[in-house]
């Protein structure tokens, strides 16, 4: 598999990275195996995160006895020294490694957030003598809002920068990019299907992979997934006039106003699924009604035309949606929806 140089790191890395998120929601047996596909397929960048409850643990397994040029990335989100120190403890326990190639600062996504991180005598005190005695290798940061992005990147005080880049959130092509360059930070590229909202895989690696000096790092649940994107990057990467209409209709369906399915917007106090309802209407228009109009999409709109509107939610959103209205109107579209289908069926 091709390779590309991860910034000031030095490191040398596939083109193609592995998202851990996913492996969540399977059994162990089935995590490991995709993790060791991917390993199978050429790729050498894996990320996880301490939150990310078994994935560390999934990772740890598929890698052992293959630890020789693989790039292991973890991060924490914590943001005092004594909470980093433990987390850090439990990733490499969790991996079972005596190093990590890559720690981040996870979610810094506000001003405040990047202040103290960056504070020598707080948190990022922890990771600089980790990194001073190989525990760590290199220190980077993750972000979902472009101006602290920024502010990251001209710190110099981080090796990597994880941010969501795809081509309907692209804006990182023009303001982040060239910043990092300069800098000489890793790019690597999270949400490249736009946390699931893109569907066309062609397309948007396609897209993602025009940038020789970015990072992708799709969330992989099944082996095939990682096969289809792999088979993308081995192929021509040139962009027909039908796949750039293609895209081009996409962004003009989706815009800025889509939810990327990160979840940070969670707990609900009314415990609505936030996510799920937020892809109501598309689930609509790809799924057969009778799976639709019952159970967990039910569900959750039930819940949702319950919602007290307390803010919560859109307090929490690191993409600053109006997610009240934008709940609202998938509860109206889904029960416009679920009346025409009534009447076609006679109930």
């Amino acid at each position: 598999m091709d390779e590309m140089r991860l910034g000031r790191t030095g490191m040398m890395v596939s083109k193609l990275g592995f998202g851990g998120i996913p492996i969540m929601r399977v059994p162990e047996d089935e995590a490991v195996a995709v993790v060791q596909k991917c390993l199978d397929l050429g790729i050498t960048f894996l990320d996880t995160a301490n939150a990310y409850t078994t994935s560390e643990a999934s990772i740890g397994k598929a890698v052992k006895g293959k630890r020789e040029k693989l790039v292991v990335a973890t991060k924490s989100a914590s943001r005092s020294r004594e909470g980093l120190e433990r987390h850090l403890s439990m990733s490499l326990d969790r991996l079972g490694l005596d190093y990590i190639d890559l720690y981040q600062f996870h979610r810094v996504d506000d001003f405040k957030s990047l202040e103290i991180v960056l504070d020598r005598k707080g948190p990022m005190a922890v990771l600089e003598e980790a990194k001073r005695t190989r525990v760590i290798r290199h220190i980077g940061v993750t972000s979902h809002q472009i101006d602290v992005a920024e502010e990251a990147v001209k710190s110099d005080c981080f090796e990597t920068l994880m941010f969501p880049f795809n081509f309907i959130t692209c804006e990182a092509a023009d303001r982040l990019l060239p910043l990092c360059r300069k800098h000489d930070v890793g790019f690597i590229a999270m949400k490249p299907l736009a946390g699931g909202a893109l569907e066309n895989v062609i397309i948007a690696f396609k897209y993602l992979f025009q940038f020789a000096d970015v990072l992708p790092i799709p969330g992989i649940e099944k082996p095939h997934e990682i096969e289809q994107i792999v088979k993308v990057l081995q192929g021509s990467r040139d962009m027909t006039d039908a796949e750039r209409t293609e895209m081009q209709r996409l962004k003009d369906e989706l815009g800025s106003r889509f939810c990327r399915r990160c979840d940070y917007c969670q707990p609900c106090t009314q415990e609505i699924p936030i996510s799920t309802v937020m892809v109501i209407t598309s689930v609509i228009r790809r799924m057969p009604p009778e799976l639709v109009f019952t159970g967990i999409f039910a569900d959750a709109v039930e819940k949702a035309a319950n919602c007290t509107e307390c803010g919560d939610c859109e307090e929490r959103c690191p993409y600053r949606l109006p997610i009240r209205e934008m709940l609202r109107e998938q509860v109206q579209f889904f029960q416009v929806a679920k009346q025409k289908y009534d009447r076609s069926m006679g109930t």
